[in-house]
């Protein structure tokens, strides 16, 4: 039997970094994802493709049942593959009979954005796996990626949601937010992706004061919510970049890479790579083309 899932992408608009230690985040599910279609194999292994979202495969492997079971990595210098054995070993922790009672599986995985642009190759990837063996995917993302679990959440909603950690517990609000100005809203990408995990370690070998800066943080995000005019949503965000600069002892993006833009950019997530939103009255597209940045899409196009 052919079973289909499906997992949204995630952009982190407010709480990077301190969302690990409670902080209330603002986070929007994109309309690109993740699909997984899992039918049953033989020869107790799991023949797993993937594809990109160009059609290309960028990862075939043939994983025996064993591998999977006793966390073997066989080949050290596939790093792709062991990765992949490891999630599947937690997996199989959490729900031993998806091995021990199968002859086998054949799994596709299709992205519909390139795997590069940073919009959760792995989140999707986990909480697709999650629905396919039914288990936790926040416990099977802790035991495998780590990460605040934000990605998860909004894997699995499809509005913008407010997204904090209660004692290590997610605590998830569905809201609305949809700027009346949203087609002055554009996310650009930085030509390179973003280690999820170095800017994690990075951040916790920087933090400092934390508590008063977590309700600094909470408070910007509030305000977005209510935020009717553009002039306050960009007050409110080149707050939060200088908040986050002085945590991270980092340039903000755009003193680093546009100090001329008559603009915000702000970061997303992981600071100096992916995405970063821009908010402009102009058409900031030649702008940020001249520079050799051609990825450009609308906020409209982008979430859902």
């Amino acid at each position: 039997m052919k079973q289909i899932f499906y997992s949204n992408g995630k952009l982190l608009l407010t709480g990077e970094y301190v969302v690990l230690d409670g902080a209330k985040a603002l986070a929007l599910p994109t309309k690109f994802g993740q699909s997984l279609q899992a039918s049953s194999g033989e020869k107790n292994t799991i023949f797993w493709k993937s594809q990109d979202s160009d059609g290309s495969v960028w990862f075939e492997e043939e994983i025996p049942f064993e591998a999977i079971k006793n966390k073997i990595h066989s080949d050290s210098e596939n790093a792709v593959k062991n990765t992949l054995i490891d999630i599947l070993h937690q997996a199989y922790k959490q729900n031993n009979r998806f091995l021990d009672h199968s002859e086998g599986y054949t799994v596709t995985t299709v992205l519909t954005f390139p795997r590069f642009w940073g919009l959760g190759t792995s989140s999707t990837l986990i909480n697709n796996i999650a629905q396919w063996l039914q288990i936790d995917a926040f416990e099977l993302l802790r035991k495998s990626f780590g990460g605040s679990g934000y990605d998860i959440a909004c894997a699995q909603n499809d509005t913008p949601i407010l997204y904090r950690l209660e004692k290590e517990v997610p605590q998830i609000e569905t809201v609305s937010f949809r700027p009346p100005f949203a087609d002055q809203l554009y996310f650009v990408y930085l030509n390179r992706k973003q280690s999820s995990r170095a800017a994690i370690n990075a951040y916790y070998n920087k933090q400092q004061r934390i508590g008063k800066i977590i309700h600094e943080i909470n408070g910007i995000t509030n305000a977005l919510l209510t935020a009717d005019t553009i002039s306050r949503f960009s007050e409110l965000l080149e707050n939060h970049e200088i908040i986050m600069s002085n945590v991270l002892e980092m340039q903000t993006v755009k003193e680093a890479l546009f100090p001329d833009f008559k603009g915000v950019v702000k970061s997303l997530g992981a600071w100096g790579g992916d995405f970063v939103l821009i908010v402009s009255e102009e058409d900031p597209q030649p702008y940020f083309q001249e520079r050799g940045y051609n990825t450009i899409i609308s906020y409209p196009d982008m979430i859902k």
